[in-house]
């Protein structure tokens, strides 16, 4: 016999303002399709071990898949008084198939059950990412093979330093980003741990087969403590971890969008698909995707702090402070998959002004190491070449002419080694001279543009 109104087995008695102030239905709702899915492994392998019977199981399989639609279709009835998503799940079935429902939650707890669910939408959450990595470094990996023979000025300090290849540059962020997939994947692994099976906190005393249901959730391996199972929360850490130092460099990337799109670099143009006006100022082209990239940063890295905090002070094993996990981690998961995506989409309709770059490259003075070496090759010790060329700088600009608009005969007045041939150093030549591995030199970038593809390739 269905029983049509059931009482949450939980908050009986409970104080409504209680009540509310503990429910957390409102977003951990959203673990529904792993909650589901735990939850039909585990009645399944109940089934297999005889723990409950195989008719029961069936139905409290064939239950949760409509319930599964009522979600995705928008007829779930979701009720405040059950919450959170294991009880309004558990009572809707209940609803369903009568007094079967209850022996779903044979064998398991929600401690162990919300870690399951926690670490599932962890590992989704690694793989999107990782997917949206690869697909921003795609796009860095294209647009540094259109701009493959465009020079620009490379900085210290936001100073003019010495010239670059453009891609050079772009392939800095290829290689951020490489490491930031790796990140994803070492926080996969971490996650990558079933923990249903431990129970409240000391195992369960059914014989239960552990292996069959992380095998049917895509686990690799199941935990070895109980205690520990049910008040890890490590993986989120680096988690949230990952996302940050993702972060990082996306808004490190997102600075320099803003400062190239400034009138005063005017190195790119926004396109419009990405660039916004102001309510005032009519002629404005506001770069608004990167400055809330590098907001949205700073987001992620409260929400790191958040759980290091949350968790400092926790004896074991469970305790209701872990409910704090989810909101952060919500967040930060939708964070950085979008901003991947969106820059993903933008970089590539940049538009690069290539001879305003190049004549930036030309000025500060750029070309003053390359004079220096130049000095060294014929036998000057660097630290005295560093000298000469200092004081040669100094000479141009008090009259306001770079090194290149400088005679022999000016050269001569700081050091006698200076022959004709200084006088052809110019950006072209200085960036071939970086011919070493990892360097700026054009055939050097060729190198790691193929490497580069090859890698991600693999």
């Amino acid at each position: 016999m269905k029983d049509t109104k059931p009482s949450s087995p939980t908050a009986h008695g409970l104080d409504r303002r209680a009540l509310a102030y503990s429910a957390s239905i409102d977003y951990d709702r959203r673990l529904y399709p792993q909650d589901i899915a735990g939850s039909i492994a585990h009645a399944r392998m109940l089934g297999r071990q005889g723990i409950i019977d195989s008719a029961d199981a069936a139905a409290i399989v064939s239950g949760l898949d409509e319930i599964r639609a009522e979600i995705e279709r928008g007829d779930f009835p979701w009720r405040d008084e059950y919450e959170d998503i294991h009880l309004n799940i558990e009572m809707r079935l209940r609803e369903m198939i009568g007094d079967a429902a209850g022996r779903l939650h044979t064998a398991r707890s929600r401690n162990d059950q919300v870690a399951t669910d926690v670490r599932l939408f962890t590992m989704e959450s690694c793989d999107a990412a990782i997917q949206g990595v690869h697909a921003l470094q795609r796009t860095v990996l294209e647009f540094a093979e259109i701009e493959v023979a465009t020079v620009a000025p490379g900085y210290t300090h936001l100073q003019p330093a010495q010239p670059v290849l453009f891609a050079h540059h772009l392939l800095a962020y290829f290689e951020m980003l490489d490491r930031d997939a790796q990140r994803f994947e070492q926080a996969r692994d971490r996650a990558d741990e079933m923990p249903l099976g431990s129970g409240a906190l000391a195992g369960v005393p059914y014989p239960i087969d552990r292996e069959s249901v992380a095998r049917e959730l895509g686990f690799t391996r199941i935990s070895r403590n109980s205690i520990d199972a049910v008040s890890d929360r490590d993986f989120l850490i680096d988690f949230h971890a990952a996302a940050s130092a993702t972060m990082m460099h996306l808004s490190r990337l997102s600075e320099e969008i803003i400062l190239w799109s400034s009138e005063e670099f005017s190195f790119i143009r926004l396109p419009d698909e990405f660039a916004t006006g102001s309510s005032i100022m009519p002629q404005k082209r506001n770069p608004d995707i990167a400055e809330l990239t590098r907001g949205r940063t700073g987001r992620v890295f409260g929400n790191l702090t958040s759980i290091l905090t949350t968790l400092k002070g926790l004896p074991l094993s469970y305790n209701r402070d872990l409910q704090e996990d989810k909101e952060a981690l919500f967040a930060t998961s939708d964070i950085v998959v979008q901003a991947l995506s969106v820059l993903a989409a933008m970089l590539p309709l940049l538009i690069v002004n290539r001879d305003r770059m190049e004549a930036a490259a030309s000025g500060g003075y750029t070309l003053a190491t390359d004079v220096a070496d130049y000095l060294v090759a014929r036998g000057m010790p660097f630290r005295d070449a560093h000298w000469v060329v200092a004081d040669l700088v100094r000479f141009a600009q008090s009259d306001g002419r770079l090194l290149t608009d400088l005679t022999l005969e000016e050269y001569h007045r700081f050091s006698p080694i200076f022959s004709e041939d200084v006088l052809s150093i110019d950006l072209r030549s200085s960036i071939a001279a970086r011919d070493v591995p990892g360097g700026t030199a054009p055939t050097r970038v060729q190198d790691a543009l193929k490497a580069a593809r090859a890698r991600l390739g693999a």
